[in-house]
């Protein structure tokens, strides 16, 4: 291959095919599965076009699926996502039709640590796999975690259930010089594949920072492994998922900085499709960009026709055969400058009337458009029953010109568009901003500080007092502060991304009832915030009182339970130090230490802060309605060590209505675990372990695995 050829050069081919040294790919990358799956409507979008991808490699009888990662949407993929993920994947790859292709290297690199089954699929003798799927991981499904088996992945998930073969957790050594300097960096093992007279290597990259790949790249510390024997007879695959577009000075990764070994380079991330294999200038490989299965954005790349790709392998050749999605939801973007039609086009915009006018006959032409390209896909025989609403984005630049409400715009087009929504984007022409503007900021409560260390301060606070504060200060009129606070450290704490989202779509369900069992369609203003307040007051008895069941109900559980008591029972409070916490070991009942310098509370008061700590089961609900929150500060939350203390009697006195307020949620937020990063400090080198070879010198080499005869089922 030329290097000098230009990116309009012919495709490459392969001139004279033999089955038995063919090898059939099929290539696909950022399926996003799970995306808006809560969406009534592309709810299903991902997983429809997953399982079509799955049908065409079955179809096409293709040897193997490689994916450039991104396969989930989500890091941490719902249950729903991942039960309808493996049942696909265990649907269509798993068979016996024989696997025809022979793993060369090393079937225990890269296996779980602490079992014996092999890390390849197809090499355990437990299972029958008919299409084994190679994947990296992406940005969005990467390695989190800090636990014993070390950053965990969805993909590992799948790997060690056997139904993916996880590769490309790349080992990223330390950037100090030093006696090891040859072993830093990044270091690259392939998999390598044979069929018939055909070899296949494939080095993955999973995805990590763009900055931190570009350095590497500079300063030629990229390794890769290569066979010590017959490497020009070796077809090398490097799947990236990296930045292509530059977003920075170095928030990309360079096209042209690849090893001159690799044959074709798999670029996953950018969404776009570009599944025609492109020539490098100054560079014998080309790039392939397949882009994603499924639009995740409304930007004008992801209107672009979705494709997956056929490569197919001979030797050193290739060739690749695009192949369309039909169960892609069309898409259509275009966009206006209200002014250039204007000129052009002779209209007169004088008020939002005439502009709106011309947009919905525009948002027409898009749709119609949209319905047509779907109606090309299919022919008489295989087109469905319904046809998908289509995605339309139209965005308007409209400066010096009146603009009506896009959202109501968009409601128009409810039952002819899948995004009303989002229809229709409004823009200006970029100004220059306006630094002598103050910034607007949410209004902040007023935090009272006390002298204790700053130490001190940090390690009594709270996410729970956090909130408590925050929302206190922001007066709310509408939604319940007690059930936002729960629903956002259950965002905190556990982890549920849809926990704020259910609350406020509940509560305005709820106020919105309420409001029209009072008939306020007439009402003046007015009378309408004063019908909202009683509604809210409403929302917050109702409110107090599901949670005094959930207290009450917990009376029928064992006391001194491990998996009934409050997990804030070993973690650092914002109210004073040990000597005021009750130990899980000494169970209810037992007297706590009174605060050393402090008047020991007495009576109620001491009952309720006992019950904060020890997940109060046992004791009833006040029906004494608390006082109305004040702006304490958080010295009334903490209880400062200083010398202004209020009396014993006071705090006695008051106890019970503060507490009760914050008893709601007992619980302290865990600490988020530190990802681990894959940078680890690269292992020593075996003595048997082989050389590696710098992407700059072509150097060193090693050794395939003794070939194996393919198992045949």
């Amino acid at each position: 291959m030329d290097p000098d050829q230009s990116p309009s050069a012919p495709a490459p081919s392969i001139p004279n095919t033999n089955r038995h040294d063919l090898i059939k790919i099929l290539l696909c990358t950022d399926c996003h599965v799970g995306y808006a799956e809560r969406d009534p409507v592309r709810g299903l979008d991902s997983i429809n076009t997953f399982r079509e991808i799955l049908e065409l490699a079955k179809e096409h009888e293709v040897d193997f699926i490689l994916m450039a990662g991104d396969l989930f949407h989500e890091n941490k993929p719902s249950r729903g996502t991942l039960h309808q993920v493996m049942a696909l994947l265990r649907e269509y790859t798993l068979g016996d039709k024989p696997v025809s292709i022979e793993l060369i290297s090393d079937p225990d690199e890269g296996k779980a640590p602490g079992f014996t089954f092999p890390a390849v699929n197809y090499e355990d003798p437990n299972f029958n796999v008919s299409i084994p799927v190679f994947s990296i991981h992406g940005n969005h499904d990467d390695p989190q975690g800090a636990g014993p088996e070390g950053a965990l992945s969805a993909l590992d998930v799948l790997s060690v259930a056997g139904l993916v073969n996880y590769f490309g957790k790349v080992e990223i050594a330390p950037t100090e010089e030093g006696p090891d300097a040859e072993n830093m960096g990044i270091r690259i093992k392939p998999v390598l594949l044979q069929k018939g007279d055909t070899k296949l290597a494939l080095y993955g990259v999973g995805n990590i920072k763009d900055q931190r790949l570009h350095y590497e790249l500079r300063a030629n510390r990229v390794r890769m492994y290569r066979p010590s024997e017959d490497q020009d007879d070796w077809f090398n695959i490097l799947l990236v998922h990296q930045n292509r577009v530059a977003h920075g000075p170095q928030n990309s990764v360079p096209e042209g900085m690849f090893d001159d070994s690799v044959h074709l380079v798999v670029w996953g991330h950018e969404h776009d499709c570009r599944i025609q294999p492109e020539t490098v200038p100054e560079k014998q490989y080309r790039i392939t960009q397949p882009g994603s299965s499924i639009a995740t954005s409304l930007s004008e790349g992801e209107s672009i026709q979705k494709h997956v790709g056929l490569l197919k392998v001979q030797g050193t050749a290739y060739e690749m055969v695009p192949l369309p999605l039909k169960t892609v939801r069309p898409f259509v973007h275009d966009d206006v400058n209200l002014s250039i039609v204007q000129e052009e086009e002779g209209h007169e915009f004088k008020d939002k009337v005439e502009v709106n006018k011309y947009l919905r006959a525009k948002i027409e032409e898009l749709i119609e458009r949209a319905n047509s390209e779907w109606e090309a896909k299919f022919s008489d025989e295989d087109a469905p029953k319904e046809r998908m609403l289509p995605l339309v984005r139209l965005r308007v630049e409209y400066t010096g010109f009146p603009t009506g409400n896009p959202l109501r715009l968009g409601q128009e087009f409810t039952d002819r568009v899948a995004n009303p929504k989002d229809l229709i984007q409004f823009y200006k022409r970029k100004k220059a901003p306006d630094r002598s503007k103050t910034k607007v900021t949410a209004d902040l409560p007023d935090f009272e500080i006390d002298d204790s260390l700053p130490s001190e301060k940090l390690r009594r606070v709270r996410v729970q007092t956090l909130v408590q504060e925050y929302l206190q200060a922001q007066k709310l009129e509408v939604l319940v502060e007690n059930g936002l606070e729960e629903a956002v450290l259950a965002f905190v704490d556990k982890e549920d991304i849809h926990a704020i989202t259910d609350f406020v779509t509940e509560s305005l369900e709820s106020i919105t009832k309420n409001l029209k069992r009072q008939n306020v369609a007439d009402a003046d203003e007015d009378d309408l915030d004063d019908k909202v307040a009683a509604a809210k007051e409403q929302g917050v008895q109702m409110w107090n009182e599901e949670l005094g069941g959930r207290i009450r109900k917990g009376k029928s559980r064992a006391k001194g339970s491990e998996s009934d008591r409050s997990v804030d029972s070993m973690e650092e409070n914002d109210f004073d130090d040990d000597e005021s916490v009750v130990s899980a070991d000494k169970g209810k009942g037992q007297k706590a230490a009174p605060a050393k310098g402090k008047a020991p509370a007495t009576g109620s008061g001491k009952k309720k802060k006992e019950e904060l700590f020890l997940d109060s089961d046992d004791d009833e609900v006040s029906d004494e309605p608390p006082p109305p929150p004040k702006k304490t500060g958080r010295a009334a939350a903490l209880v400062s060590n200083s010398t202004k203390k209020a009396p014993a009697k006071t705090t006695t006195k008051k106890a019970p209505a503060s507490l009760s307020r914050q008893s709601q949620l007992t619980f302290a937020p865990s600490q988020p675990a530190a990802r681990k990063s894959t940078r680890a400090t690269a292992p020593k080198k075996h003595r048997d372990e082989p050389d590696v070879m710098d992407i700059s010198s072509g150097s060193d080499e090693f050794e395939p695995a003794p070939k194996k005869v393919g198992r045949k089922r």
